[in-house]
């Protein structure tokens, strides 16, 4: 079943290549079909490429989805046009009397700022506190799981040695519906300075520990009412994006590994090989079948 997505978005020629299933707004609204309806809290400065990168993964299940895309209107973007903003996002005041079924939290290039110093820092506590009556189930990642993890249940971010940077392997901690069907390991990819105390977290009863990496730590923490769903990584990654990191900070002299895993024989003159598709789309897929779906109230 179909993504429903507004007319001219951007990423709808590529996902169209693709073969998924994107819908006209006009045409979803003449089926007889109730669809999920998905708030996507767009943190990342590439608008476009992010979109892309997240349809592609939620539009790969059975079930009709709406989209609302939302920006930070306190934040003034620097790679997003104006116009594609006006056309294809809400902020907060536009969602504010809505219900969702689900929502996520992308992650921003803000890491090495204390939370509160982000400029929209205020806005964003009023999109958190709104997923805990609105939205049905929210799944954060990497700076948005970061940020969510800090307002709930006060867990702070910790700067890491080094960054974690490459492809990682992960294992299953905890079997529950996030990881059914997942493999005994699976890879990942995450680009960070920062990471969470893994102390802190085994010691507190709020959530619980799914999914981990010997090398890029705690990957995967769902919330005990399972409302919740925190993910340090990006699955979503297409396959260049780390790359374009990687190339991008070699050109401005910055230290910078090549990214760990990625390229053969970490050669970076060969393309790289997904080793994360799979696990990527199962992860969305199980987010919106067992967390959102199969729970959430028909009236909601």
């Amino acid at each position: 079943m179909p993504v429903i997505i507004p007319q001219n978005l951007p990423a709808t020629e590529i996902l169209q290549k693709e073969n998924i299933f994107v819908m006209r707004k006009g045409r979803a609204e003449r089926q007889d079909i109730r669809p999920l309806n998905i708030a996507i809290v767009n943190l990342m400065p590439t608008k476009v490429e992010t979109e892309t990168q997240l349809l592609r993964l939620i539009g790969n299940t059975p079930l009709q989805i709406n989209v609302d895309f939302v920006h930070m209107s306190t934040h003034e973007s620097k790679n997003a046009s104006k116009n594609h903003l006006e056309n294809f996002y809400k902020d907060f005041t536009e969602i504010k009397h809505k219900k969702y079924d689900g929502m996520i939290v992308t992650g921003a290039p803000v890491e090495m700022l204390d939370f509160e110093e982000v400029d929209y820092w205020d806005e964003l506590l009023q999109i958190l506190e709104f997923a805990k009556t609105n939205v049905y189930s929210t799944l954060f990642i990497c700076w948005g799981a970061q940020a969510a993890l800090y307002y709930y249940y006060g867990i702070d971010k910790i700067v890491l040695d080094k960054k974690i940077f490459g492809v990682f392997e992960h294992k299953v901690v905890k079997a529950c519906q996030i990881v059914r069907g997942f493999d005994d390991t699976f890879f990942a990819p995450h680009s960070r300075h920062t990471g969470w105390d893994n102390l802190v977290l085994s010691q507190s009863k709020d959530f619980d520990i799914v999914a981990t990496s010997d090398d890029a730590g705690v990957y995967i923490l769902v919330s005990r009412d399972n409302k919740f769903v925190f993910v340090s990584g990006h699955s979503e990654y297409d396959p260049y994006i780390l790359e374009q990191e990687y190339q991008r900070d070699k050109n401005l002299g910055r230290n910078i590994n090549i990214p760990y895993n990625y390229y053969p024989d970490d050669n970076p003159n060969l393309a790289p090989k997904v080793k994360w598709r799979s696990h990527a789309n199962l992860l969305f897929s199980n987010w919106l079948n067992y967390h959102v779906y199969q729970e959430v109230p028909y009236e909601n």
